[in-house]
């Protein structure tokens, strides 16, 4: 059964808005091993409960992605930093070797996921509304309508083969906006782009609510898009050209 939205409200989503959600107990594991040594990675704070960005994403599913698969990416990349260390240390070249690409793939994860977090909102939030701006100017003068830059990302991320992420980035050599794919958990900035704003196209972002519906998912996501702070990171990318 798909995800149905009859069973939430905005109201509900937003009741609890105003609650800090984050449990220091979750990242308490990432924050220290042994006695007292902080590790460098950590999951970053949650403030909304999980259950604030529904109808486009269930509780479940959002408690899942943050306290499972983001989570995971983060012990991995503290775990495969250390082992790298030791691995240099040892002379060990052909296991660093190894332990580099597992860097970058965990790395990423806990990269873009962290991204992930500030590029939704709740509707509630103003989760959705497109904002006047030097960014919806620029979509415009290139696609037409905001929409048909939704769309366009939505195909986009469509063509991807297996896992990987849809963006809306910043071409760095250009300052150009463009619609970009990167596989697995590549950043933009691997391939010379400034992120904007990306979807999450693994199949833990929406098999549990839309099953093979996935069409489905890149199109509700941007009901929770928040548009101020994909402003702000065009601003920022923009003031590189300084």
């Amino acid at each position: 059964m798909l995800f149905s939205p009859a069973k939430f409200s905005v109201a509900q989503a937003c009741s609890q808005l105003s609650r800090n959600f984050f449990n220091k107990n979750i990242t308490s594991g990432y924050k220290a091993a042994g006695a007292g040594i902080r590790l460098k990675h950590t999951l970053p704070e949650f403030h909304v409960e999980f259950s604030a960005f529904a109808p486009v994403w269930s509780e479940e599913i959002v408690k899942n992605h943050y306290t499972g698969n983001h989570a995971l990416y983060v012990k991995n990349l503290n775990d495969t930093e250390t082992k790298l260390q030791d691995a240099i240390s040892s002379g060990k070249t052909v296991e660093a070797g190894n332990l580099h690409r597992n860097l970058r793939f965990n790395s990423g994860g806990h990269v873009n996921h962290s991204r992930l977090w500030k590029f939704i909102t709740p509707v509630c939030n103003g989760g959705g509304k497109v904002i006047d701006g030097s960014l919806k100017k620029q979509i415009e003068s290139i696609w037409g309508t905001v929409e048909n830059m939704m769309l366009a990302l939505n195909n986009t991320t469509a063509t991807i083969q297996g896992s990987g992420w849809g963006w809306l980035a910043v071409n760095k050599q250009t300052l150009n906006l463009e619609l970009i794919t990167t596989p697995n958990q590549d950043t933009p900035e691997y391939y010379g782009y400034l992120h904007l704003f990306g979807i999450d196209a693994w199949e833990h972002a929406f098999y549990l609510d839309y099953k093979t519906a996935k069409a489905a998912y890149f199109k509700n996501i941007w009901q929770i898009a928040n548009w101020k702070q994909i402003q702000k990171n065009y601003d920022i990318a923009m003031a590189t050209k300084a």
